[in-house]
């Protein structure tokens, strides 16, 4: 199963290409997420509607694009042709993440036309009647966004997907191009580790390691959103500790020679989709500055790491994660294991955050 994904500013062609696409790769079918977010309305309140500038930032557009695209190729098989504009690079990986998952390959198409031309075709652009200040409303809107487009160029865009200059093409010729790509392999599957997603409670292993002023490591995951500690999911028969030692040596390919001691015990509450489970820290020592040197990232799975202090940890990791980070700090202060449920101590008489 496979997704090709046509990625572009906001008037590249990417429908049209679709369209003329399916008509090229054999047993394909066009999926274009548009559909949800038009449906997001009868689905949530209005108030929650209006607090996002883009129904790509909510949650919810984004795990229904994930599950429906997965639901459409278990149904159909073959390959899902997806027109979609995806300019946050955290929304691809959790878009992509959340496919590779479901172990389904996908392949990141991009229409690059001169900016000169992507200004022309959506002046051009034809648009419902019946839209309220429809043309320049919409028109205004695709304007407004050829900077973030711009941005996404500049960052990660070109070196994430396979480029095609469409300046000159037809959509037709545009869906030659993407078809002879994808069927060569020169359009390859985007390289991004593929983690099953659970299906019942998970016990997972987390290692905090420190530099030289107690700054604790974070990651940045490229197959989910958010920032990280080390760590991930114990293998059936694995050791909790000894699997975070393993997973901080294929993350970051520091070797921990002594296994580590328990900070904290979080039991995490199921949150569907999520099935929650036990969450346990370690605390895996202080990295002295040549071995913090040697830090590198596999690229297929980590984006970027760094060391903060626990504040700046606070603007960077989701509300839950980061109590239980600020809670395995105080253990490790106090050099006493804590168990918490849901980030928050309990059994051990009142709890005190300083």
């Amino acid at each position: 199963m496979t997704v090709v994904w046509i990625n572009g500013a906001f008037g590249a062609g990417k429908t049209s290409t679709a369209r003329e696409l399916i008509e090229l790769i054999p047993n394909s079918t066009l999926f274009d997420p548009e559909v949800i977010g038009a449906g997001l309305p009868q689905l949530l309140p209005a108030k929650h509607l209006a607090e996002v500038a883009d129904f790509q930032d909510l949650p919810i557009w984004r795990r229904l694009v994930i599950d429906t695209a997965a639901a459409l190729l278990a149904e159909l098989g073959g390959t899902l042709v997806v027109p979609m504009t995806l300019l946050r690079q955290e929304y691809r990986d959790e878009i992509f993440g959340g496919l590779a998952a479901r172990r389904i390959a996908v392949r990141h198409l991009l229409l690059a036309p001169a900016e000169t031309i992507l200004r022309e075709r959506i002046a051009e652009r034809e648009i419902p009647p019946d839209l309220p200040d429809g043309e320049i409303r919409v028109r205004q809107w695709s304007y407004d966004r050829i900077e973030p487009y711009r941005a996404a160029l500049a960052s990660w865009l070109t070196a994430d997907a396979h480029p095609i200059d469409t300046s000159a093409l037809t959509p037709y010729e545009t869906a030659v191009r993407i078809a002879e790509a994808v069927g060569s392999g020169t359009a390859e599957v985007c390289d991004i580790v593929q983690t099953p997603e659970p299906t019942a409670e998970t016990l997972a292993a987390g290692v905090l390691l420190f530099d030289e002023r107690d700054r604790v490591l974070l990651v940045d995951p490229t197959y989910k959103a958010g920032w990280e500690f080390p760590g991930g999911v114990v293998e059936p028969g694995e050791a909790p500790a000894r699997a975070g030692m393993r997973e901080v040596t294929e993350e970051t390919g520091v070797r921990l020679e002594d296994v580590p001691h328990l900070l904290v015990v979080d039991w995490e509450s199921p949150a569907p989709p999520g099935y929650g489970g036990l969450r346990l820290l370690f605390d895996g020592g202080r990295l002295d500055p040549a071995e913090a040197r040697r830090l590198h990232l596999p690229g297929p799975e980590l984006r970027e790491w760094r060391f903060v202090s626990e504040q700046e940890a606070a603007d960077l990791l989701p509300p839950v994660r980061y109590e239980r980070l600020r809670w395995a700090l105080r253990a490790r202060e106090r050099g006493a294991a804590l168990y918490l449920e849901a980030g928050i101590p309990v059994g051990q008489g009142p709890a005190s955050g300083s």
